[in-house]
């Protein structure tokens, strides 16, 4: 015990200077490399056996290979993000937008049209006489208006859900064109 104390005494720690520490907030490109590194551990690594010699070699070239194969498709998606016609989309973005208004007007109409006769039938209903046949013919169509207008009000929740993406959609598509003609300035 006394020997193991007096070596741990001999050993001194180096203590690093604020220098020498890594900035508080890493770039981009450390980030990318230790996410790099940290998959490559997450996956298996490379872990040569002692009986193996030549494994480091392996799985160093491995590495060297999937890393190339990983810059070639990276490089082909920003190929691909660029040959894309922005305002083709944009445009089309627009006529889907002035397709769902339309829809959403000729949906508000028809809910008007059937809340009116929904009224109208309310109002027969009132002042017709106690006729059996005839009121079960007017419950009946009432009950399939009401039904009718319920779906027509969740088809305008809907079109409301599909306006506001296209907007956002329109919104991203402004701020992409913005993005690639500072590109290519």
């Amino acid at each position: 015990m006394s020997s193991l104390y007096t070596r741990s005494k001999e050993f001194q720690r180096n203590r690093k200077s604020p220098s020498d520490s890594p900035p508080a907030s890493p770039s981009p490109t450390a980030k990318t490399l230790r996410h790099e590194r940290l998959s490559r551990l997450e996956s298996g690594g490379s872990n040569p056996t002692a009986s193996d010699p030549y494994g480091d070699r392996a799985s160093a070239r491995a590495r060297r290979e999937a890393r190339e194969a990983r810059l070639a498709t990276l490089a082909g998606r920003g190929e691909e993000d660029s040959s894309r016609d922005y305002k083709k989309l944009y445009e089309s973005a627009l006529t889907e937008n002035q397709k769902l208004k339309t829809k959403l007007q000729e949906a508000q109409l028809e809910l008007a049209d059937v809340k009116s006769r929904l009224e109208k039938v309310a109002q027969k209903q009132e002042k017709t006489p106690d006729r059996s046949s005839v009121l079960e013919a007017e419950k009946r169509e009432r009950r399939a208006l009401e039904r009718k207008m319920s779906e027509m009000e969740e088809e305008m929740k809907v079109l409301t859900e599909l306006k506001s993406d296209n907007q956002r959609l329109k919104d991203e598509n402004g701020a992409l064109i913005r993005v690639i003609s500072k590109l290519s300035k």
